[in-house]
């Protein structure tokens, strides 16, 4: 009689093979709590681990990743915010289960809204016109993220409409709000590059706007100016002997810097096969050992050239300098569009946007400058809480560095002058897109 396995158990061998072993240890390191993960390896699975822990906002303070084969193992060291290592049991137990079903993917789920997909040329007021065509087409906007980089914007807002609460699924509606919408976008000179697009897909918002950024090849365009000595420094080299590619990443340390960086390698078809990273104080070091899918090194200098300029944006996209402001207050029709409006008429630009409504209340963070870039005026900034309401719109954080060249112009006496340098810089910064003028640093 011939022998044959129980189905039963074969799949259950499976199961267990496949499904990750997650280990949460609070006693080894006394300032860390360390997680472990050890799973069978498939393209993308690094990524899945890392952003679980990212989506927690935790600090990833050490990591040790290593392929063997087939099978791969993942070390980290993690603690929360304030730096304190992780004791509340519920989270750990979430950790535990979300990394134990990364092989099923993972992402930051909205549901019953419509996904907008905005990217195009940034320029002040922007996103003032944005949410003034979502509020005049009555969509309401529960939640949104807004990336911008070298003069490009990239931005998910999830939508809903305003009369039904749900989702908007008119075909006919949805191209009338899309047209709208990309014609804000392309303003005078931006006729090919602007895109707009609705869908009800699973996505990761963060990963998506990576994505998106990638695609409209943000990397490859000069900054209209940088004011910041934190530049990454990426370097690429090639280990004949091993047959990898050596990948190393310097720079200011911060909260998700590891998934900005894993995000964009696993986008761009190399797989990791081993990898450290670790901080000091306020800086980070990573380094990678990577090939593509097929097995293979990077092959060229063009393609090496390519890699830095595209780790260098990933780190870039989520950094800031100017002023931190949070608005926190009952939600409402339009109001969006009414704070943009006013930040707008003040000459402020936002860099960065994270929105978001739980019942009746709204939470928004917002990072601006000044029309060029510059850590916006102190007076500016008051002038435009007294308008927007001093109790809701607070100063969460301040620029870290202050410039020369802003601290001389920033002697302009009063808020009227405040204004004026913004218009100034305002048509700096457009002559400067007319290529009239060259950068000034």
């Amino acid at each position: 009689m011939e022998w044959q396995p129980c189905t039963d158990e074969y799949e259950k061998l499976v199961i267990r093979m496949s499904t990750p072993r997650v280990v949460i240890d609070n006693a080894v390191c006394s300032t860390a709590t360390i997680v472990k993960v050890d799973s069978g390896r498939k393209h993308g699975i690094l990524l899945d681990a890392v952003q679980v822990l990212s989506d927690l906002n935790l600090s990833i303070k050490k990591a040790y990743i290593s392929s063997d084969g087939r099978w791969f193992m993942d070390v980290f060291h993690v603690t929360d915010q304030n730096g304190n290592k992780l004791t509340d049991q519920s989270v750990l137990n979430y950790i535990e289960q979300s990394l134990g079903g990364i092989h099923n993917g993972s992402a930051n789920v909205l549901n019953g809204l419509t996904t907008l997909e905005l990217t195009g040329t940034d320029r002040v007021g922007l996103l003032s016109e944005v949410f003034a065509v979502l509020a005049e087409q009555q969509c309401d906007v529960v939640n949104a993220k807004v990336w911008t980089h070298n003069g490009r914007i990239a931005s998910l807002i999830y939508v809903k409409d305003s009369s039904s609460g749900t989702l908007i699924e008119d075909s006919l509606r949805i191209k009338t709000i899309e047209a709208r919408l990309r014609n804000v976008l392309k303003g005078d000179n931006d006729i090919r590059s602007a895109k707009t697009s609705f869908t009800n897909a699973v996505v990761h918002t963060e990963r998506r706007l990576h994505q998106m950024m990638y695609a409209d090849r943000d990397y490859q365009r000069n900054p209209i100016f940088k004011f910041t000595s934190d530049i990454p420094v990426v370097t690429v080299q090639n280990w004949a002997e091993r047959g990898y590619s050596v990948v190393n990443v310097q720079c200011k340390d911060r909260i998700k810097l590891l998934f900005d960086v894993v995000c964009n390698l696993t986008d761009m078809e190399y797989v990791v096969f081993h990898g450290t990273a670790k901080t000091t104080v306020d800086q980070a070091y990573l380094e990678f050992y990577i090939r593509h899918k097929d097995g293979t090194p990077i092959s060229s200098e063009p393609e090496r050239h390519r890699v830095i300029q595209c780790l260098q944006a990933a780190v870039e996209r989520r950094a800031f300098e100017g002023v931190m402001l949070e608005l926190c207050t009952e939600d409402r029709q339009g109001l969006l569009a009414e704070v943009m409006r006013t930040f707008r008429e003040n000459g402020l630009n936002v860099t960065r946007a994270e929105i978001s409504t739980i019942g009746d209340r709204t939470s928004n963070v917002f990072y601006v400058t000044d029309a060029i870039g510059y850590p916006a005026d102190p007076k500016l900034i008051e002038s435009v809480r007294q308008k927007v309401g001093l109790s809701h719109l607070k100063v969460k954080e301040l620029a870290l560095v202050c410039h020369e060249k802003a601290e001389r112009e920033d002697e302009a006496v009063g808020v009227g002058g405040a204004v004026l340098l913004c218009l100034g810089s305002l048509v700096r910064r457009n002559l400067y897109n007319l290529g009239l003028i060259k950068s000034c640093s």
